[in-house]
């Protein structure tokens, strides 16, 4: 059973540098982010081995909302071998999530 990566400065450079990953960043104050927050552990379960699906507390990881000009939240990033290649703003559906997903394999 597949579980969401919580990301951190210490283990994010790891965790992205291969591969695909989907990138939550998101607060526990955040209305649309409470929203998604199911679908973001359904995508999990859906992709457990084939891209690694991921959280950011944006109050615990200034940091990396800083490094990635994460301005307003939920913001997703989609990552293949470390680069961002496409940044979502705002809540969406888990079949557009899945659709950049699979587009991205």
């Amino acid at each position: 059973m597949g579980k969401y990566i919580e990301l951190t400065e210490e283990n994010f450079e790891a965790t992205v540098s291969k591969g695909i990953a989907l990138v939550d960043f998101w607060a526990p104050w955040c209305g649309p982010c409470r929203m998604i927050a199911p679908v973001i552990e359904e995508l999990a379960e859906d992709f457990d081995g084939k891209a690694a699906i991921c959280k950011v507390n944006t109050d615990e990881q200034a940091e990396l909302s800083t490094k990635f000009g994460v301005r307003s939240i939920p913001t997703i990033l989609l990552m293949k071998d470390g680069e961002v290649v496409e940044t979502m703003v705002g809540a969406s559906s888990k079949q557009a999530f899945a659709d950049k997903l699979n587009a991205l394999l």
